[in-house]
């Protein structure tokens, strides 16, 4: 029996876009510009709900969360997709690689449990208003924003242990603009049956559950207002939680497209195009969504300006 001698990859280059043709520097910036405002479009919402007495309801605590969110995705993926735009590629090791993808998937489960946890409130709000203080109070609202996060980033770890395991022996360039399962698996010359399996059973409980959770609470919204007799009083209604589907519409069709649609994956360019759009684009349309819809952010930010 002859032995394959294959040299094994210590460190891994993340290509990003590849050959910008001379604008690297052009669109750094235009990145830079992105990552800077994203962070402190979605500080300033954490700090406005800090210390704004008008904004101490529910809605705005678990909006934090999701401003924490997008700043954990957005420092996670970002400065190393910068580095690669402006040296045409970023050297990664292995375990870096792989930590990058545990907190990827990792605030993006949480994110979708959090995104249900905010319809399960407006839902509250809408639907049971009169029980809804009573309901929602600091205990559940507490145990509601922790659960997210202790669900998606414990339940990752049982998909990013077999993946510290592989061997990457096929090449050590990902064509990703980060560390993905997908790119890693293709360049890995290990048994990768159990990381699909995990998969395709973690997917389930951590993302079509939430999703379908959504979908139904607003059904039960939708019904609710279409029974408030004023035409007035069912636009007001509805602008209370018209801020929270534009951003789940945005992140669950970035998330569809990409993963749900077999045939995006074999599309290199508008792969990258559509992770970008959710790893780039939706943290940085979260809070001007909030800032620009809301009024009560609009009036504490104002209020915070006087000052």
């Amino acid at each position: 029996m002859t032995v394959r001698n294959v040299s094994r990859a210590t460190e891994l280059i993340l290509l990003g876009f590849g050959n910008l043709y001379g604008f690297n520097i052009l669109i750094f910036i235009i990145f830079l510009n992105i990552f800077l405002i994203t962070l402190t479009g979605n500080l300033l919402i954490i700090v406005l709900v800090s210390i704004s007495h008008h904004l101490q309801s529910p809605m705005y605590f678990f909006l934090c969360h999701l401003s924490l969110s997008d700043i954990v995705l957005t420092t996670n993926t970002l400065p190393n997709l910068m580095g690669a735009i402006l040296h045409g590629g970023k050297k990664m090791t292995i375990p870096g690689c792989i930590t990058q993808l545990y907190f990827f998937s990792g605030v993006i489960f949480s994110e979708c449990f959090l995104l249900a946890v905010m319809s399960y409130d407006r839902y509250l709000a809408i639907c049971v208003p009169l029980r809804y203080t009573s309901i929602m109070d600091l205990t559940l609202r507490t145990c509601m924003s922790v659960f997210p996060w202790l669900i998606g980033f414990t339940l990752n770890i049982s998909g990013i242990i077999p993946i510290s395991n592989f061997q990457f022996c096929d090449g050590n360039i990902i064509d990703h603009i980060y560390c993905d399962i997908s790119p890693l698996q293709k360049l890995s010359c290990s048994d990768t049956s159990l990381v699909e399996f995990l998969a395709i059973i973690l997917s389930t409980p951590l993302f079509i559950c939430p999703c379908v959770f959504i979908i139904l609470t607003y059904v039960h919204i939708l019904f609710t207002i279409l029974r408030i007799p004023s035409t007035t009083g069912r636009q007001k209604t509805f602008s209370t939680c018209s801020s929270h589907l534009l951003v789940v519409s945005a992140f669950y069709g970035t998330l569809i497209i990409k993963y749900m649609i077999p045939s995006i994956g074999h599309l290199l360019l508008l792969n990258k195009i559509i992770s970008l759009l959710h790893t780039v684009f939706t943290p940085l349309f979260n809070p001007l969504v909030y800032s620009l819809r809301n009024q009560d952010i609009r009036i504490a930010l104002r209020k915070i300006s006087k000052r």
